[in-house]
């Protein structure tokens, strides 16, 4: 992914759940997803990528992967509504990085 570019990856799936008319949101990098707690909401202290899961003192026992998920889209359900209206299926999204070539020319 490094090499591949993450904005460029990132672009092609927003252009592509506008054209699905799905919403597409963006989470800070930096969003403690896997430390915070998706019951109570408590941030805990990092934890290394070899703890696969834990229990917060609210006595939740957390999957690390499945906590992070349901934060995420947590927070993108947050703010979803004021970052893209959807798009209705069929409409055509022209991908801003695609050049596109006149019908019947040779590239």
């Amino acid at each position: 992914m490094h090499d591949a570019g993450w904005s460029t990856f990132t672009a092609m799936i927003e252009y592509k759940a506008r054209r699905h008319g799905r919403t597409f949101a963006r989470v800070d990098r930096w969003f403690p997803s896997t430390r915070a707690c998706s019951v109570c909401g408590a941030i805990g202290e990092a934890k290394p990528l070899h703890v696969r899961s834990w229990t917060c003192p609210c006595g939740a026992v957390h999957d690390r992967d499945v906590n992070a998920a349901k934060n995420i889209l947590a927070a993108g359900r947050a703010d979803s509504p004021t970052l893209v209206e959807p798009v209705s299926a069929g409409t055509p999204v022209p991908h801003p990085a695609v050049k596109r070539e006149p019908a019947g020319s040779t590239a």
